[in-house]
């Protein structure tokens, strides 16, 4: 992948969490209680986080002496398992088998924190241009 699908994918997690915000605002409480809620809010934070950080990455990559498309894909990957699977899992109570993807979320939270490591670690080591 280029650098500009990693920014095209951050603007997209950008973008849904904006929706997904104004629709746990304004529409998830006629469905789901209170609790889920929080919880789904809290996938939709993930995602923005990983959206700006990416953005900010991918606009920046060339001042990287090095190659950060495995640490820009663990964020991506992760950010999808971790939201994506917190988004369906609200939905446990209508639908008993997504209550069994809460289990993929840690995956995708491990995969952001490991893409995020790898960020780090290589920019301690590197002089950044």
């Amino acid at each position: 992948m280029t650098f500009k699908n990693y920014t095209i994918i951050a603007i997209f997690f950008i973008f849904l969490s904006i929706i997904l915000g104004a629709v746990a605002a304004h529409s998830l409480e006629r469905v789901v209680s209170s609790e889920l809620i929080l919880t789904f809010e809290k996938g939709v934070k993930y995602m923005m986080y990983s959206g700006l950080g990416l953005l900010t990455i991918s606009l920046n990559s060339h001042r990287f002496n090095v190659n950060l498309k495995w640490a820009l894909n663990c964020i991506s990957i992760g950010t999808l398992l971790f939201s994506g699977n917190i988004f369906l899992y609200i939905f446990h109570e209508f639908i008993p088998s997504l209550k069994h993807l809460v289990h993929v979320v840690p995956v995708g939270g491990l995969l952001m924190i490991v893409g995020w490591g790898i960020i780090l670690w290589h920019t301690a080591r590197k002089k950044l241009q």
